[in-house]
């Protein structure tokens, strides 16, 4: 079928199939977003005489009636039609005539449809933020409420040293605002204006590109129009290292959960809806939930590789390839989103055994409390660590269980006072209020 970019080739139906793909599929997550980036070019246009007043406040109706039935779930593109930009241009102008055609002076699908990544990225990473705070804040809570039941830490799958609840949850919620660094960094790169670009080259039209990147709510413009260009798979590539950072922190916790949640451990126990039983075996409660956010997490952990891999090879411009990106890239966000909630759920409902150390068989976790007790009594620590070394092995040992650690971090002095803090400093830097009140003045 033709359309508004056709000129006197046609396409076979093969050739169109192939070349289109899933770009009408992968275009409906940009939808709202297509018609928030045309909100501003137009009113942009305005100002530089490229539309009347008059034209321009039609079309704004326009938009807007279409974003608010994108909202509402009545959009499509329809067969035939390659992409979400030529849909909406070709509404406005079956609905308003030639000035439908007019919104696209000054701008490229280039530029369009990376302002629709933009856009659609700073929303996702809030979703993302969210989320991760979320689970950040029922680790802190678990970590506060158990702070005081000791278990066995491990190196090398061997029993090592007493740790705790406290700060096995409180490990997880520190990791998760490393995390959220690099989202925030991420963000930075993402909230930066490419609209004015065009095809990667500029417009001899006298673009306000300040504008339009003050009306999206954008903290800056990419500047230079090539650089704009380059930053199509970069940008996403970027992201997904935010997201595969905070999918690695949950594949470890989930991890963790299912070994300590078995039998051989019993030192948590997940929640019964969160697990499934077996088809012959009746005793059985698998932890699938955990299982699968933990393939989930650990397939979101290659998307940084898989971007890498489409992108890394081309030189500066435009090339068809960066269309693959959005296929492995769009839907990765609700897979992390979803594997959120989850965690955060397991973790709430979790309950943990407040007994484990009454077993025999880590009486050897307190050897290092024993060996520095008898430093600090002045025998030297290469003599007290033989000492109570050879009293293991003569099965002279008896630990003492009551343990005061009191530096910060520790189990006596968890610090989770000071990592609300720093995850609480690190939200603030997103500002993302600036981006929410750009777009409610944009679209109403």
């Amino acid at each position: 079928m033709d359309n508004i970019w056709t000129k006197s080739v046609h396409m076979t139906d093969e050739i169109e199939k192939f070349t289109i793909g899933r770009d009408r599929e992968m275009d409906m997550y940009l939808a709202k977003y297509d018609v928030m980036g045309s909100m501003a070019h137009i009113t942009m246009l305005q100002t530089i005489d490229l539309l009347t007043d008059d034209e321009l406040q039609v079309l704004l109706k326009e938009l807007k009636a279409i974003y608010k039935d994108i909202e509402a779930g009545k959009f499509e593109i329809e067969e035939g039609v390659e992409d979400v930009h030529s849909q909406v241009e070709l509404m406005l102008t079956r609905r308003l005539g030639d000035i439908g055609k007019k919104i696209h002076s000054g701008r490229s699908r280039n530029d369009q449809v990376l302002v629709d990544l933009k856009l659609f990225i700073r929303d996702q990473l809030r979703d993302i933020a969210s989320l991760t705070k979320g689970l950040f804040d029922e680790l802190i809570a678990q970590s506060n409420r158990y702070k005081d039941v000791l278990m066995p830490g491990y190196t090398h799958l061997q029993v090592a040293m007493p740790s705790s609840f406290g700060l096995w949850f409180g490990a997880y919620a520190e990791s998760l605002v490393d995390d959220m660094q690099y989202l925030l960094a991420a963000w930075k790169i993402t909230n930066r204006n490419p609209l004015g670009s065009a095809a990667g080259y500029g417009s001899s039209f006298p673009l306000n590109r300040q504008l339009t990147t003050d009306l999206l709510g954008f903290d800056s413009m990419d500047y230079n129009v090539v650089y704009a260009q380059m930053g199509r798979g970069k940008t996403e590539r970027n992201v997904a290292f935010s997201m595969a950072s905070i999918a690695g922190t949950i594949a470890k916790l989930a991890f963790d959960a299912c070994m300590f949640n078995s039998q051989n451990f019993g030192f948590v126990k997940l929640p019964d809806d969160c697990t499934t039983g077996s088809s012959i075996m009746p005793h059985k409660k698998n932890p699938d939930v955990f299982e699968l956010t933990r393939a989930k997490c650990n397939k979101l952990q290659a998307l940084p590789q898989t971007i890498t891999l489409i992108m890394n090879n081309l030189p500066c411009g435009y090339f068809r390839d960066l269309q693959i990106i959005k296929e492995a890239f769009l839907p990765a966000f609700q897979e992390l989103k979803d594997c959120l909630v989850m965690t955060a759920y397991i973790i709430n409902k979790m309950k943990v055994n407040e007994h484990i150390l009454d077993n025999p068989i880590y009486d050897p976790i307190f050897s290092v409390e024993e060996v520095n007790r008898l430093a600090r009594e002045g025998i030297p620590f290469r003599d007290a660590y033989k000492k109570v070394g050879l009293d293991i092995e003569a099965g002279n040992f008896t630990p003492d269980k009551n343990i005061h650690h009191t530096h910060e971090g520790s189990a006596g002095n968890l610090c989770n006072d000071k990592i609300q803090k720093l995850m609480d400093s690190v939200l603030d830097e997103f500002k993302f209020d600036k981006m929410d009140q750009a777009i409610t003045n944009l679209v109403g």
